[in-house]
């Protein structure tokens, strides 16, 4: 008995790492977000209510291809992860995955999961849950060592998921779903920009450049922030006018488009690390803030 009480204690341990390194690998805060917008996006449809049984799948699935997704950002960029602080204890630069391991792990989420949404609600949004893995692990990761245009590249994976949401209620891309897409989409630039420059040192270690300008010091960096914030203004008005939300729900996307604004504004003006932060928190804000007003005040 005393001679197995270590054995147990070893394979204890060792499945609480094991399951510590699988959820490093998925991004479990980064992924929730990418889902919740989702889950958002299948709610808002025309005639569809909630269901557990609904929610819980296209999270489950959602879920899994973001996490397939992460998990091959990671395999591409684990030689760059150990430059940077925060990425340098992940379970491939540390090396306590292998290579092998991570591809089966990325190979089977990622499957399942589109399969899931394929499945449980139709084809199209299996594939296009499919489609938006692929544009980030193969085009927007490989990008980021080589232009910052890979922020307009990793835009477009990062704004399907109220789509593919949409696209699973109604099995059609719909201009309720574009809407919610150009939110999501313009939303993203402020916020890539904001931590590219909070992390600016950490990425510039590890070869990446996710500013539209190779100069810190430049406030090309905070006038884009403005520009693309500003676009959110005008576009708080497209859900009420697609019969997405009502008067509430415009108001507070107006409010947190001004906010955001507002945010950008200050970074132009001061240009300093502070104010991107201010951005950036202001990013953290401005979308759940605006999905969840959508929803409540839906039509």
């Amino acid at each position: 008995m005393l001679q197995d009480q270590p054995i147990k204690v070893k394979w204890h341990t060792f499945m609480y790492t094991r399951v510590r390194d699988y959820s490093q690998l998925l991004k479990p805060n980064l992924s929730f977000m990418v889902v919740f917008s989702s889950v958002i996006g299948y709610l808002l449809v025309p005639g569809i209510h909630f269901s557990w049984k609904e929610v819980i799948i296209l999270f489950a699935g959602g879920l899994l291809v973001t996490g397939g997704a992460n998990t091959i950002n990671q395999i591409i960029e684990r030689y760059s992860d150990a430059f940077m602080k925060r990425t340098m204890l992940r379970p491939l630069p540390d090396q306590r995955m292998g290579i092998v391991e991570a591809w089966i792990f990325a190979i089977v989420t990622g499957c399942t999961g589109a399969l899931l949404l394929g499945y449980f609600f139709n084809y199209a949004a299996g594939i296009l849950s499919f489609i938006s893995l692929l544009l980030y692990a193969f085009a927007y990761t490989p990008m980021k060592k080589i232009h910052p245009i890979a922020v307009f590249i990793g835009a477009i994976p990062g704004a399907l998921p109220p789509l593919i949401g949409w696209v699973a209620g109604t099995g059609s891309l719909g201009i309720g779903g574009w809407v919610l897409f150009l939110l999501q989409f313009f939303w993203q630039f402020p916020h890539f920009w904001a931590i590219g420059y909070v992390g600016f040192d950490d990425y510039l270690k590890a070869g990446i450049n996710m500013l539209p300008s190779r100069e810190k010091e430049s406030r090309f960096t905070a006038v884009q922030c403005m520009f693309y914030s500003l676009i959110l203004i005008p576009l708080a008005v497209m859900p009420r006018m697609v019969h997405l939300t009502g008067n509430i729900g415009t108001w507070v996307c107006l409010a947190c488009g001004f906010m955001y604004f507002l945010a950008s504004y200050m970074f132009y003006r001061e240009n300093n690390y502070k104010a991107a932060r201010r951005v950036m928190f202001a990013s953290f804000i401005y979308l759940p803030v605006v999905l969840m007003a959508l929803i409540l005040d839906k039509v």
